[in-house]
């Protein structure tokens, strides 16, 4: 349950880097899997194709959760009305939920403020339904706490067993921000570590499925991805068994903390497309 009283599905699937013309078939098999959560973004350039594999599916608009993300070009008030009108438009129609993909404070002044507030606006005029932020650390959070009227509902930060993020994690827990997992599997980075692959041999599952069953009891939001129906399948299939508490804090204390971060640093990231 989101802070804002919405429901959202825990457990998705994540269409980042899968090539536009791949898209709408990789969203068919997610959904005849059973998956019904979609993560996409206006910089992955398929959301109009996100939205076709769910018409090609078969399977309601309504029974599947679309969750995309902002440009980091339009962050700018004017920019960011535009670009969500277009995702909304792509889409087809009010999205579940939207995010500001990147915080961005080395460009537009750091000023990611204004554009929040840009969100609520389109959350208050019913083209948003949820709206939340991506990669945002501390003190972004806290400034949007101090200087705006909502809270995110969720923050999609990278989180896997080798970079545990837990100072932003912890901050949402406190705030009842959600906490979505980009990254869940580091890039099949932690899928051959030894704590890792002994508990997937003791249970009978994967070292993806274990890793992936510790951010579901953790509470994490999680949205993997492949184009593979096998490996689809088999990120689905995680609710048949649990991880005993030693197993969770044995795959938590693997840690590395900022060392273990695979992906941009919030506080410099400011790549802008093209």
């Amino acid at each position: 349950m989101l802070n804002d009283g919405r429901e959202i599905p825990q457990l998705g699937f994540g269409v980042f880097q899968i090539p536009p013309e791949e898209t709408a078939a990789a969203v068919r098999t997610a959904l005849e899997v059973g998956y019904r959560h979609l993560d996409t973004a206006q910089m992955y350039g398929n959301e109009a194709e996100t939205l076709q594999g769910v018409l090609d599916s078969g399977v309601p608009r309504e029974d599947v959760w679309i969750t995309s993300k902002l440009n980091n070009g339009a962050h700018e008030p004017d920019a960011a009305r535009a670009a969500v009108d277009s995702s909304v438009d792509k889409l087809g129609g009010p999205i579940d939920l939207y995010l500001i993909h990147w915080p961005l404070p080395t460009l537009y002044g750091g000023d990611f403020v204004s554009t929040w507030k840009v969100l609520e606006e389109a959350r208050a005029d019913g083209r948003l339904r949820s709206i939340g932020v991506s990669n945002f650390q501390v003190p972004h959070l806290n400034r949007l706490l101090q200087e705006t009227t909502v809270v995110p509902v969720v923050n999609q930060i990278e989180v896997h067993p080798y970079f545990g993020n837990e100072e932003v994690r912890r901050f949402c827990g406190e705030h009842q921000i959600g906490v979505e997992a980009w990254s869940p599997i580091a890039q099949g980075k932690v899928l051959d570590d030894p704590t890792i692959t002994a508990v997937a041999e003791r249970l009978g599952k994967s070292p993806a499925q274990v890793v992936l069953r510790w951010h579901i009891e953790r509470g994490d939001i999680v949205f993997p991805k492949s184009v593979t129906r096998s490996r689809v399948e088999e990120n689905f299939d995680l609710f048949d068994v649990e991880l005993t508490e030693e197993d969770l804090a044995l795959i938590t204390a693997l840690d590395q903390g900022d060392s273990g971060r695979i992906g941009g640093h919030p506080d410099t990231m400011d790549y802008v497309p093209s």
